[in-house]
């Protein structure tokens, strides 16, 4: 599983975002490609690799020049603007997310349908240009991406709607649900583009998920804070897929087994699996074993706390592999049957096997010996 990792200390902004993907390795000339099949008039794009002036670390630092009059534009226009470019399919999509999460957010704020929402700052040329950008980025990298805990900062910010709270209301609402944490700075660190760009695409936030760091990248913000090194900085790698999580039971009433299996793959686990396990003072127990994608860690852990008479887990990265899965489905003279078939790398069947539910439904339906119908089903198919 290829990550992406956000880490943001210092806030996140639109220009961050597409200056830390530079410095991975996005290319420039393909940023600037793809950006000019958008239909935008009298901007142009710079991209240079700079030393913060404290900490003298290399990064990247990216800049829209909108050669023209900057000026507001309603949600409408950048969603058709969008969709009547000739950019890649996924970027449009993602790109249409980012900006519907931000229209949705000022709806909220404003009382208004997000219709007639009508962006000021945000429907300039070097936000659109920072959203769709950051979108062209996250496409061409094809990776599941996370970030760190965002920075709160208490403040005030001068805008088209006057003087207000930083962050601002719009910001606040995207920021709903997502892990914060304090910072001392005074002025606004998180911009609504930032904060639409990061809680749209990330998958997760918290810690940095297991993975072997192949790449570092650093975006540098426009603005220098005394004692801060203002930039985000993403890592690039190869992540472990799933963590085993489990703990050892042997207090709880069997009867509630059946109720936290549903609730592990509710809550994410991939597997489930009881062990019965020896424990101290001779005590026969249960081990609870589960399969958890790193993004859902957190929620089987609290189910598992919460749920049971355990009074802690334990965890560990794991890799798999696993066969490519296809179900197709077959008529038979007991109804229609899913087969679901498995194949090797080089796209060659390696085994198959009726699904079990549709057998046991068809040994019922007909009065038939389930034997009889899984063996007719094997051979038909077979031939």
């Amino acid at each position: 599983m290829k990550i992406l990792y956000f880490d943001c200390p210092s806030g996140i902004a639109g220009d961050m975002v597409v200056g830390a993907m530079l410095d991975l390795g996005l290319p420039f000339s393909y940023l600037k490609k793809e950006l000019n099949k958008l239909h935008l008039k009298n901007w142009d794009i710079s991209y240079t690799k700079t030393r913060d002036k404290e900490s003298h670390i290399m990064g990247g630092s990216f800049k829209v020049c909108d050669n023209g009059k900057q000026h507001s534009r309603d949600y409408k226009s950048i969603r058709s603007l969008i969709k009547s470019s000739k950019l890649l399919n996924p970027v449009k999509t993602l790109a249409g997310e980012i900006f519907n999460n931000l229209a949705k957010a000022e709806a909220k704020v404003h009382g208004l349908k997000i219709d007639d929402v009508h962006f000021h700052e945000i429907g300039a040329v070097d936000s659109i240009i920072d959203v769709v950008g950051s979108a062209i980025g996250f496409c061409y990298f094809k990776s599941n991406v996370f970030a760190s805990p965002i920075p709160y900062s208490r403040g005030k910010i001068k805008c088209d709607h006057g003087t207000m709270l930083s962050p601002a209301p719009a910001t606040m609402e995207l920021l709903k649900g997502i892990p914060l944490e304090k910072s001392d700075i005074h002025e606004e660190i998180v911009t609504p583009t930032g904060a639409a760009i990061i809680s749209t695409i990330a998958s997760g936030f918290g810690e940095s998920p297991l993975q072997r760091i192949e790449k570092v990248g650093y975006g540098f913000g426009s603005k220098r804070f005394p004692g801060m090194f203002n930039a985000v900085r993403v890592t690039s790698g190869k992540g472990f897929p799933v963590v085993i999580v489990e703990t050892n039971i042997d207090d709880m009433n069997p009867q509630i087994y059946d109720y936290i299996f549903d609730c592990l793959f509710k809550t994410g686990a991939i597997d489930v699996a009881l062990i019965p396990v020896q424990m101290k003072k001779n005590r026969p127990a249960t081990m609870i074993q589960c399969q958890v994608p790193w993004d859902k860690k957190e929620n089987v852990i609290n189910m598992i706390l919460r749920e049971t008479t355990s009074l802690g887990v334990r965890y560990y990265p794991v890799e798999r592999k696993i066969l490519q899965r296809e179900v197709k489905t077959t008529q038979t003279k007991y109804g229609k049957v899913r087969i679901k078939i498995a194949y090797d790398e080089k796209g060659e069947i390696v085994k198959w096997a009726p699904e079990y539910e549709d057998v046991k439904q068809a040994a019922k339906r007909t009065g038939s010996s389930i034997l009889k119908v899984l063996q007719d089903i094997q051979f038909k198919y077979q031939k």
